[in-house]
């Protein structure tokens, strides 16, 4: 198996396999008192490693527009989107994935974003395999993760845009509710790129929380 093989696993794009690895990397490197942030898809690995690995480690966690507490419509969850709307997400991403990234990328941004700053981000979706993005879509819309949230006991804060097209605000001030004592911050007309749209107020909320 060459380098490059090795580096794109044929499997593993599930939430298990993803809290596992940041358990090894947290033990390898013996860290303690941490705070996790994580963004988008990010939430929910987060959150997974919590349920597997415990909270002795962990001081704070920050979600990030997190795709919680599950992104597909179920008879008790009205808030999540129709299951062919991810069907339509994977063929377009299969047939031409390049074109689906190009008509989508403006609404993860500002107008005032870059058009470099878009661009990055544009080719970084690019140079990711077509097996874990297909696989990701799988695992980010039907993983329930509404009483793994139930159970968190760590000190939670939630950051998410009111314009968010990827996991809209209603999945975050849900998540914030099924969270005990969980702090929320909507961020007003912001988009799913929050973290580089409005960083300076992201990295001010931030450090306030690390600090409380």
């Amino acid at each position: 198996m060459t380098a490059r093989a090795r580096r794109r696993p044929g499997s593993g794009y599930d939430y298990d396999t993803l809290a596992d690895d940041l358990a090894a990397l947290v033990e390898r490197l013996d860290l303690r008192h941490i705070t996790l942030v994580g963004h988008s898809m990010g939430g929910g690995e987060v959150v997974r490693y919590l349920s597997r690995h415990g909270a002795h480690r962990v001081a704070r966690v920050v979600l990030v527009a997190a795709t919680l507490p599950l992104m597909v419509k179920a008879a008790d969850h009205p808030e999540g989107a129709d299951p062919w709307a991810f069907d339509g997400l994977r063929a377009a991403l299969s047939t031409d994935r390049a074109k689906w990234l190009a008509d989508n990328r403006a609404p993860f941004w500002l107008p005032t974003t870059s058009p470099a700053m878009m661009d990055w981000g544009h080719a970084i979706a690019l140079r990711c395999s077509l097996k874990a993005l297909i696989d990701s879509t799988y695992t980010m819309a039907e993983t329930d993760f509404r009483n793994e949230l139930r159970a968190m006991a760590v000190p939670t804060l939630i950051v998410h845009g009111t314009e968010d097209r990827s996991v809209p605000i209603a999945l975050g001030r849900l998540t914030a509710r099924l969270i005990p004592g969980c702090q929320l911050r909507d961020y007003e007309g912001a988009p799913h790129g929050l973290p580089i749209t409005h960083l300076e107020r992201f990295n001010r909320d931030l450090l306030a929380f690390l600090k409380a």
